[in-house]
């Protein structure tokens, strides 16, 4: 007999995320991915869209910016010299900085979005603020967690099955950045950059298996 999704069942869904226009901007695997329905891995007004229905149902739902990504901060933009950074010659757009040189840490991220006459421009919007998005929803598995599956979750050394795109950070990270190394100010190397779409959205959450 098939389960209604409700808190902490685990959920298999496949989604494709497009922009307002119908524009696809990333999707799951052809599989799904798989999250836990109540621990705030998701959007949550895409996770309350979710709770009731069952697997082989799908909808299509759209998100405002608010309820997504945020909206555009044009404040949460710094132009900073590039000789204020240390191992400043390793400085590249799609670098990772966890705090602006010469102001305090206040928990943000910051982009390195662009280099030139030797000042970097560095923003802490996600790339994705101010934009509404609609995703494309099939649930295609609801089930009660096995005691395995329950274990992995606590397992700290893992990394999550949910893409980021359906997660809202944390931190902000680089459009290009792989494993959310921030880089150090004060004597770190920049992170590497990658150029998966996986990587530029989000900080991702935890493993469910």
């Amino acid at each position: 007999m098939s389960e209604p999704i409700t808190k902490g069942m685990l959920v298999t869904l496949k989604i494709l995320m497009a922009d307002m226009t119908g524009r696809t901007i990333d999707e799951t695997p052809e599989d799904g991915m798989v999250y836990l329905h109540g621990s705030g891995d998701i959007f949550p007004k895409l996770e309350a869209a979710l709770e009731g229905h069952f697997a082989g149902e799908g909808f299509t739902i759209h998100l405002e910016p608010e309820d997504a990504f945020g909206e555009y901060d044009a404040e949460a933009i710094r132009l900073v010299p590039v000789e204020n950074f240390a191992h400043s010659e390793q400085l590249e757009p799609g670098a990772v900085v966890d705090e602006v040189p010469g102001e305090a840490p206040d928990g943000r991220t910051w982009r390195v979005t662009d280099l030139a006459e030797g000042m970097a421009v560095l923003e802490a919007n996600h790339p994705l603020a101010g934009i509404g998005l609609q995703f494309d929803v099939k649930i295609l598995d609801v089930h009660e967690p096995t005691e395995c599956e329950l274990e992995a979750m606590e397992d700290d050394g893992t990394e999550s099955l949910v893409p980021p795109f359906l997660k809202i950070a944390d931190r902000i990270v680089s459009e290009d950045d792989e494993d959310d190394t921030p880089y150090e100010t004060a004597g770190g190397a920049p992170a590497e950059p990658d150029d998966s779409s996986m990587a530029r959205l989000a900080k991702p959450p935890r493993i469910l298996r």
